[in-house]
């Protein structure tokens, strides 16, 4: 099979599409449910797929990236792995200490995107759809299977049919969140540039306003302009879709890599320090440390020093020593004394 394709990456993406091909079969009941106005979605997500595979497969291929995965996936079934994910891609607690406002945007911006991901994408393959009796119940039907039946005019009804409306919301009071930090704050608006920074919550907004304003004509203005307004939005989220892996959402997807990317560092944390060389400071994991000498080393960048030693083998500050001996000639990383000029203004 891996000569009957020009690539890995070919390959892979063959056997994604086929695999989706088989779910949307086997959940629409032999395509008896598929909606054909969700063609567009359809395509969209498949071009999405293609553009992942492409963006995760030259990311994966980087020797440090090739190593941490290696390395993460093999600890992926240790202890703190459940709490790690928790904190990594359910709470977001590592945004917190960055401040209740960042996390407050990131939480509404990055669940309001899971939320409608996880209703869009079985609607669109047909892995879940609606059945409705004579008597007022609506059967809810996931993977050809009759999972539930609730009351047409019951809360959880209106939870389900109102999921991606609750989503829009949330889309966009995080994005409005993040362009007012983004327009008050002088750091960012100094380090931001608008098509990599703001274009990508631009695109959120529109996508979110856009399905907003179906529920609202329908609600409200008896469905004038629903025909045109669903083209809109279809093509904004088609649009959407196939920019993601390339921009800055692209963190979205790769989100869950950084599970891997902690469990590595805590794993060898744990087991051996690495010693400075200059002042005899743990500073990472042994592990760690002769990792990033061995990646150095396979793209012929060797950062010995004269005394014998890696780089990578000293700590940040005294790595910081080193660079200024380099300079002026004057031995700083043999110094024991803390850095006097760190917070100097100047």
């Amino acid at each position: 099979m891996n000569h009957a394709f020009a690539s890995k990456l070919a390959q892979r993406a063959f056997v994604i599409v086929c695999i989706l091909f088989v779910l949307s079969y086997l959940g629409s009941r032999f395509f008896t449910h598929i909606d054909l106005a969700l063609y567009g979605y359809i395509v969209g997500t498949l071009v999405f797929i293609g553009g992942f595979l492409y963006r995760f497969s030259a990311w994966a291929e980087r020797p440090p990236t090739k190593l941490i995965l290696k390395k993460g996936l093999k600890l992926l079934f240790r202890r703190g792995t459940s709490k790690t994910s928790a904190e990594h891609l359910l709470t977001y607690r590592f945004i917190w200490n960055r401040g209740w406002f960042r996390w407050t945007q990131h939480f509404l911006v990055g669940w309001g995107c899971i939320l409608s991901a996880l209703v869009t994408f079985p609607l669109v393959f047909g892995w879940m759809y609606f059945t409705m009796e004579d008597n007022g119940y609506y059967h809810v039907v996931a993977m050809g299977i009759d999972v539930m039946k609730i009351k047409a005019d019951g809360l959880l009804a209106y939870l389900f049919y109102n999921a991606l409306n609750i989503s829009a919301f949330m889309v966009i009071a995080g994005v409005c969140m993040a362009l007012y930090r983004r327009l008050k704050n002088m750091q960012a608006r100094a380090e931001q540039t608008f098509f990599y920074d703001f274009l990508p919550l631009y695109m959120l907004l529109f996508v979110s306003v856009t399905g907003l304003a179906l529920t609202g004509v329908n609600m409200f203005a008896g469905g004038v302009g629903h025909p045109v307004l669903t083209i809109i939005h279809q093509f904004a989220v088609i649009v959407t879709l196939i920019y993601l892996p390339f921009g800055k959402l692209a963190h979205i997807p790769f989100r869950p890599m950084s599970v891997l990317a902690r469990n590595y560092r805590e794993h060898y944390g744990a087991q051996e320090q690495k010693a400075c060389k200059a002042c005899g400071t743990g500073f990472v994991s042994a592990e760690q440390s002769a990792d990033v000498v061995e990646v150095l080393a396979k793209n012929d960048l060797s950062f010995r020093t004269e005394h014998g030693y890696h780089l990578a083998e000293l700590c940040l500050p005294c790595r910081r020593k080193y660079r200024m001996f380099r300079f002026t000639g004057i031995p700083t990383h043999q110094i024991d004394a803390k850095e006097a000029n760190q917070h100097a203004n100047g």
